[in-house]
């Protein structure tokens, strides 16, 4: 029978003839761990900071590029409606103006009578 307190080769390697692998101590390599640990701050403050701002930059931009042409495109096409609305009304331009102010008067109305109906948020 085997004895119980050896091991077999595959297992302990000093035994079977094999060098132990040297382990380099925990002062061997503090320049390796110094620099990965500089490394890893200087990440984490770039991305706590400039690629927060370039998403907030992003956000401003875009979001003024969208209401610049949101507004281009409102009076571009109020302009539409008025001359749609003159061409097929027979009296002068007053009257379409008339209608679209009484229009827009209403909306206006409308929403605010909403605003004031919702209830205040607290903070």
């Amino acid at each position: 029978m085997a004895d119980v307190n050896t091991t077999p080769a595959r297992v302990n390697p000093e035994r079977a003839g094999a060098k132990p692998e040297a382990r380099p101590r925990a002062s061997d390599d503090w320049a390796v761990q110094t620099a990965v640990t500089i490394e890893r701050l200087v990440e984490s403050v770039r991305s706590n900071t400039s690629d927060r701002l370039v998403s907030a930059a992003r956000l401003v931009v875009f979001g003024l590029l969208a209401a610049i042409l949101g507004v281009v495109g409102l009076v571009l096409f109020v302009i539409f409606v008025v001359r749609v609305l003159d061409s097929y009304i027979p009296s002068g331009v007053w009257v379409v103006y008339l209608l679209l102010g009484g229009l827009f008067t209403l909306v206006g109305l409308l929403l605010w009578q909403r605003a004031w109906k919702r209830p205040a948020r607290e903070h």
